[in-house]
């Protein structure tokens, strides 16, 4: 018998022809080895690369039928109420989508649902990578990307949340028109630009249009893969726990396991995205009817992730000056710097942050925000800060909900937001201090068991129940840092940036609980076995 040589299949063929031209399977084996670690708010970052594939599907199929034009028309679709009435095209075209297209409907929920999905999950990413410390050295770039896309993502929610031309949408382009002509000399000739005229103009629903399917997705597209590439060259964060360093990354590789993995979550979340679209109403355009810059009234608030801009326009007091017969609108000028002062301290606290502890080590393990009780601080502190302007939003309903009076709804909040971050920062940074003294007395001691023993002595004791390895580990995986001091003969100029860097040390680590050193577990461990 003579042996027969098996002929390759067409896809072997198809893959070796692919390979010897682009030698993709050097990189299929790299990626295929990359391991990710087993932790349910990694799957977070998942979320938002899956929703924003539902958006990108459901867009796609919404931009076939949608008209960007405000040429007028007279409605004569399927939605008696409106039959005859004049609107833009823009809005005649939401409605039959609404309507008349067969799935139009779905498509545009799915595709609202999707975007509320993408930014809420980009924020709630970017507050574990804060709170676990992952955006220190080497992710400092990577979390400004990180940050980036979320602006990006709030300005292609913004502008598609304006395209239907509706009376809500109308609304909250009157009150971009409003900022940008509160800016002192160029306020109004931007806002001539940016309308094509007297707002609102013809040509604000075709530029915007232009910015949400072209300008802003390919924008959102090439940092999400910056972002990717970053992940993977510099490796993923991981929790503390036995085996694991800065050194490696314990978990499943790509292949197969965790691919296998994110393609059955990547379903799920597509699913729930098409369950809701399917069953919970969202954006009813045509309630509200098309644009028209007079029936302006209470009630009217923007997607919930752009509502800080509007709460701080509504916290701040009317202040007007004039100077030399020009009007400065402090209402509008100082939530506009404090916005973008907030703004850009989040980009860059990475770096502030890194010049206070003057640590230049690479960190691979995720801190617990009970560990740095400072930085907790600073983050529930900013939490708060962005809460209460959002709420701020809703002053209105909040107060014909509950029967107050506007104005009273307006000075507690303005408390609130003031007072109230001072309060959030001091009593958070004391229950962080409070959980590391518990951990600490844990670890050297052990848990409460509630059994009591008497002692040859007479004496009534509590047998504590020692710690198994893993929590153990977790417990007194951290670092402690100490101020900088400043001595007066020290070598070199002291400089007032030194003295600056020394008071913000002591600010941030003054108030520290030391880890527990294995002296004081080894005589811990004696005193028990005693």
């Amino acid at each position: 018998m003579t042996a027969t040589a098996t002929r390759p299949s067409l896809t072997a063929k198809a893959s070796n022809y692919l390979d010897e031209r682009t030698s993709i399977s050097t990189l299929v084996a790299t990626l295929g080895r990359k391991v990710f670690p087993d932790h349910w708010s990694f799957m977070l970052g998942e979320i938002i690369l899956y929703s924003f594939v539902a958006i990108l599907l459901s867009g796609t199929f919404l931009t076939f039928f949608f008209e960007p034009s405000m040429t007028e028309v007279h409605y004569n679709g399927s939605y008696v109420p409106l039959k005859g009435v004049a609107m833009s095209a823009a809005y005649a075209s939401a409605l039959d989508l609404s309507f008349d297209v067969r799935g139009g409907l779905l498509m545009r929920q799915l595709h609202h649902w999707a975007a509320l999905l993408f930014i809420a999950a980009i924020g709630l990413h970017m507050l574990r990578v804060f709170f676990t410390g992952a955006f220190r050295k080497p992710r400092e770039i990577n979390w400004v990307v990180g940050f980036i896309l979320f602006i990006l993502a709030l300005a292609e929610g913004f502008t598609g949340y304006s395209l239907p031309d509706d009376l809500l949408s109308g609304n909250g382009l009157a009150i971009i028109n409003g900022m940008v002509k509160g800016i002192p000399i160029v306020g109004t000739w931007i806002s001539y630009l940016l309308f094509g005229g007297v707002f609102p103009g013809d040509d604000i629903v075709p530029r915007l249009f232009v910015l949400h399917i072209m300008l802003l997705p390919a924008l959102v597209i090439a940092f999400i893969g910056i972002h990717m590439v970053l992940l993977v060259v510099n490796k993923h964060t991981q929790f503390a726990g036995p085996g694991k360093t800065n050194d490696n990354v314990v978990g499943a590789p790509i292949m197969p396991l965790f691919a296998a993995k994110a393609g059955s979550f990547f379903f799920i979340v597509f699913g729930v995205l098409v369950a809701i679209a399917s069953t919970f109403t969202i954006l009813p355009l045509w309630e509200y009817g098309p644009y028209d810059p007079s029936p302006v009234s209470a009630g009217t608030q923007p997607d919930w992730y752009i509502g800080f801009a509007d709460g701080a326009l509504r916290l701040m007091p009317g202040w007007e000056t004039e100077i030399f017969n020009w009007t400065i609108s402090w209402n509008i000028l100082v939530p506009i710097a404090v916005l973008g002062l907030f703004i850009v301290i989040v980009m860059i606290y990475p770096f502030i942050e890194q010049w206070i502890t003057g640590d230049e080590r690479e960190h691979h393990i995720a801190e617990r925000p009970r560990n740095n009780p400072t930085r907790t601080a600073i983050g529930a502190a900013g939490v708060w800060f962005y809460a209460i302007m959002w709420a701020a939003a809703s002053s209105d309903l909040i107060a014909t909900h509950f029967r107050l009076n506007v104005f009273h709804v307006t000075y507690a909040l303005q408390a609130m937001l003031i007072v109230g971050t001072v309060v959030v920062y001091w009593l958070t940074k004391r229950i962080a201090l409070g959980l590391q003294k518990k951990d600490r007395e844990i670890l050297l001691h052990g848990y409460e068991s509630g059994r009591i023993v008497r002692r040859p002595g007479g004496e009534y004791i509590e047998v504590h129940q020692p710690l198994d390895e893993y929590e153990a580990w977790k417990l007194k995986a951290y670092e402690s840092y100490a101020p900088v001091m400043v001595r007066p003969n020290a070598k070199g100029r002291i400089t007032p940036a030194t003295h600056l860097r020394a008071a913000l040390t002591r600010w941030f680590f003054e108030d520290r609980v030391s880890p527990v050193t294995p002296r004081e577990l080894e005589i811990a461990k004696r005193h028990d076995d005693h």
